[in-house]
């Protein structure tokens, strides 16, 4: 398979892995270019067989029900990034010698003559918030920009799309960089690494390698936590072009190659002359909303991959200014009775909920929900000060409980059975009775929302109306 003309594609036969939102997309883009399209898809409802009527009127055939049999005469598998890769699909692929692609590999290569750079960005948590970030410090400079990837616009309506970008902030997660082989980056950054997906990837071991593959052949700067040595770990075992560099981030003073913060400003010790004596202001402490430890690291790692592409400071400072996080990541929900009420339904891990839980001094925590094979004991222990109760729901809320009491045994613990629409408004109600004015009941649940809610954005705008129905 070439660099990706449409004559390296005409009469190809290529099966599309995957309906849903990078799998569509992929076949249209195919078809669109020449390729004989095959999809197959393990499951049939009524979803995919809407999204199956409208490829089938394009002319793509698809399998729906069958994601397991590799169709004759397949040239090349493009899958969705979700799927395991010990998938019978790709132990047939393997013994037949059939290349397979992510959506990621498949935009790498179709990307056109002399096309935009990519500023890639992975880690357990934060990804999307510093690709939204470095997006906007990227259009404040007066590039032409957009944040794509895992969120956003799709990566092939990027490359494929009649928009002309100078160079594109991209979110990757570890199972599109699995399928990524090929990716170059101009400069990347791995923010945090955690037990996460462990029963995609198989071990921890294999989670990093498939996150430090984003390093690979990077040209300017690989990005690292100070904090957090694995990240810095993968910078050490990559295969970079000569003279890209290794640039940590850190909330303390940063030392020579290094972005980091010096009383309320944000400074950088990597991108100036004579890095061993000079630093340059970019952004106050302030100018990150909000400002949470963790939010400060997100910018700062947003900051150094803008400044590897060769931003001024005053852009990292507008960009910072201008943006606006997501809902349901710390968001304020309200003040009622002098306790604050915070929503960070998007806390869907250990990790990321440390990080929140650690914004505040003191709090009423509500977790729970599927553990995806996390434990609890480490964020209890790290967190355990800063509680003054914890309301738990969800199906695995009994490994959170069990680990409370083991490292907080003193925290006064509400366990709802409940898990129907009205237990949300009954967690907030316990919380409220927890709570002491000064106090911040903190929605961090480190647990994905799959078991009593369509996402985390309905867990989050149902713990939002039950706090305003509580006001009210």
């Amino acid at each position: 398979m070439g660099s990706g003309q449409v004559t390296d594609w005409q009469g190809k036969h290529v099966t599309v892995a995957g309906l849903g939102v990078s799998g569509v997309p992929a076949a249209k883009a195919l078809h669109g270019l020449g390729a004989k399209v095959t999809v197959v898809n393990d499951g049939d409802d009524a979803r995919a067989r809407e999204q199956a009527a409208e490829l089938e009127s394009l002319g793509v055939t698809v399998r729906l029900g069958d994601g397991a049999t590799l169709p004759d005469g397949t040239e090349l598998i493009v899958t969705a990034p979700g799927w395991k890769p010990d998938k019978p699909l790709f132990a047939a692929a393997d013994a037949a010698g059939v290349p397979v692609w992510g959506d990621v590999e498949l935009a790498w290569r179709l990307r056109k003559p002399g096309a935009a750079d990519w500023l890639a960005v992975t880690g357990t948590n934060g990804k999307t918030t510093t690709v939204q970030m470095l997006a906007s410090i990227l259009e404040a400079a007066g590039l032409r920009t957009a944040a794509v990837g895992n969120i956003g616009v799709s990566l092939l309506d990027a490359v494929l799309g009649d928009e002309e970008y100078d160079v594109l902030a991209v979110e990757l997660s570890s199972y599109q960089l699995h399928w990524a082989p090929s990716l170059r980056a101009h400069s990347a950054a791995v923010l945090n690494l955690a037990p996460d997906h462990l029963d995609w990837h198989g071990s921890m071991e294999a989670y990093a390698r498939d996150k430090g593959r984003v390093y690979e052949g990077n040209r300017v700067a690989c990005v690292y936590n100070a904090a957090d040595k694995a990240t810095e770990d993968l910078v050490r075992e990559a295969d970079v072009e000569e003279g890209c560099r290794a640039v940590g981030f850190t909330l303390g003073t940063p030392g020579p190659s290094q972005l980091g913060v010096v009383e309320d400003l944000l400074v950088d010790r990597a991108f100036v002359e004579n890095r061993h004596k000079n630093a340059q202001e970019l952004a106050e402490v302030s100018d990150v909303k909000p400002a949470a430890p963790h939010n400060i690291a997100n910018a700062l790692a947003a900051a150094a991959l803008a400044r590897a592409y060769g931003v001024p400071a005053s852009a990292v400072r507008d960009g910072l200014r201008n943006f606006t996080p997501d809902a349901h990541r710390i968001a304020h929900v309200a003040d009622v009775d002098g306790v604050a009420w915070v929503d960070d339904s998007k806390a869907t891990n250990t990790h990321a909920a440390q990080a929140s839980l650690a914004a505040y001094d003191s709090v009423v925590w509500i977790a729970g929900g599927l553990a995806k094979g996390a434990t609890f004991d480490e964020l209890v222990a790290a967190s355990a000060k800063r509680l003054r109760g914890a309301v738990l729901i969800g199906r695995d809320r009994a490994l959170i409980r069990e680990a409370l009491a083991r490292h907080a045994p003193e925290v006064p613990v509400v366990d709802l059975e409940r898990t129907d629409t009205g237990a949300m408004l009954q967690a907030v109600r316990e919380a409220r009775r927890l709570a002491r004015p000064g106090d911040t009941v903190l929605l961090a649940p480190a647990c994905a929302s799959m078991d009593m809610f369509a996402n985390y954005n309905k867990r989050g705008d149902a713990f939002a109306q039950a706090v305003r129905e509580l006001g009210a």
